[in-house]
């Protein structure tokens, strides 16, 4: 979010007012830079090795989806325990329905979403209308949906899922336009370009419309540069993931995801509502906002991004077994929160929450490199998501004052 300052008036004609910028997402952008410097030089450049950062985006796109459910669960003052438990049982229902219902699997995905969006809208339910507080119900649910999966697996495990449906997390589209300068895929970088071309064009044009409207515009040295930077970011990144196989199918949901979401809570009735609500939940509700089901549908959402991380959780591992999704609410809330997402509710954004996930994925990543024990890796995690919600604290605390 940002503010805007008003200019004084000078030869009474008023200047132009300015929007400030948002100090704390370029500091959560800065920090994910740094963190990956510092391991890409620890780890004497094999972070970024083209394998590597197809991997990053593999290995950590389940919590890259919970993270943009999550965020939404909590600006809106709610917290989900449920989440990995639900991951567990959606990848068992689909392994199940593929292997023994013999059901094709692009049918098994779709069942498999239904079904998270049958468990949401039972959360939801208890939330938003008989008023049981998120944090009893969904760890309730945590409970609930383990034990289902339990006597779904009956402790065992289900393999050889087909290949079509293993593509959802583990393939790439084909090299269409074939490689170039040491087996770079054309498409990739394509694709990159064109990303890069829209985000520019974007915001330009939503420059002149708020110019157009006497809106607080960025300054014009700020706009140059963070569209700069971003632009150089994207297409460093496409270079490097153009040297591995091609482009990643899950990076495609995941961008999908991404802009979808950001649209909804940024340009839509029910995303003003969420923030409305986690801002200051009784005034939200005298304003004639529909509280309770806004609450409910936060949770059928959360159920169904859910199940989406359940199904490309098992399409990576190639089965199900009873034990997936193990501490996945809490990669997903750590995210979240080292995304820049209030404590109390209220603020928060998708970007954010996507740029805090790849900041746990790179230090998952960076820290196997170097061999550093799974114990230690829990303590260096803690100590991040700690100090980013401090800053968040002691952030409001000298805004106050």
């Amino acid at each position: 979010m940002s503010t805007s300052t008003t200019g004084k008036p000078v030869n009474g004609t008023p200047t132009p007012q300015r929007q400030r910028v948002d100090l704390r997402q370029y500091g959560i952008l800065g920090a994910l830079v740094l963190i990956v410097v510092l391991f890409q030089f620890l780890t004497g450049g094999r972070l970024l090795l083209p394998a590597n950062i197809s991997n990053l985006i593999q290995q950590n796109a389940y919590v890259l989806i919970l993270a943009i459910g999550m965020v939404i669960v909590i600006i809106a003052g709610h917290i989900d325990l449920s989440v990995g438990s639900i991951v567990a049982m959606v990848g068992a229902i689909v392994a199940i329905a593929i292997m023994q219902w013999n059901l094709p699997w692009p049918v098994a995905v779709i069942l498999g979403l239904a079904v998270g969006a049958l468990i949401g809208a039972w959360q939801g339910f208890w939330v938003a209308f008989v008023g049981i507080p998120a944090f009893i119900v969904t760890l309730a649910g945590m409970l609930l949906f383990r034990g289902l999966t339990l006597v779904l697996l009956t402790g065992g495990t289900i393999n050889a899922l087909p290949e079509g449906f293993v593509a959802i997390a583990k393939g790439t589209l084909p090299q269409s336009f074939g490689t170039m300068l040491g087996g770079h895929d054309v498409f990739t970088l394509i694709i990159a370009l064109v990303v890069v071309a829209a985000i520019v064009l974007t915001g330009f044009r939503s420059r002149a419309r708020r110019r157009k409207l006497d809106l607080p515009v960025e300054s014009g040295t700020s706009f140059i540069v963070r569209n700069v930077v971003v632009s150089i970011a994207i297409l460093a990144f496409a270079w490097l993931l153009s040297g591995h196989r091609g482009l990643p199918i899950i990076l495609i949901i995941l961008a999908v995801l991404i802009l979808l979401y950001t649209f909804v809570l940024n340009r839509t009735v029910f995303g003003r509502n969420v923030y409305a609500i986690g801002g200051n939940r009784h005034a939200a509700q005298m304003s004639g906002i529909k509280v309770r089901w806004v609450d409910f549908f936060i949770f059928v959402n959360m159920g169904v991004l859910a199940a989406l991380a359940g199904i490309v959780t098992s399409a990576r591992a190639g089965g199900a077994v009873s034990s997936a999704g193990g501490s996945y609410e809490l990669d997903a809330i750590a995210a979240v929160f080292i995304g820049g997402a209030a404590v109390t509710g209220g603020v928060g954004t998708v970007v954010g929450a996507v740029v805090g996930a790849m900041i746990m994925g790179v230090l998952n990543m960076g820290l196997s490199i170097l061999t550093v024990d799974s114990a230690w890796q829990q303590v260096i995690k803690g100590m991040v998501l700690l100090l980013a919600v401090a800053f968040d604290v002691i952030s409001k605390q000298r805004n106050r004052s």
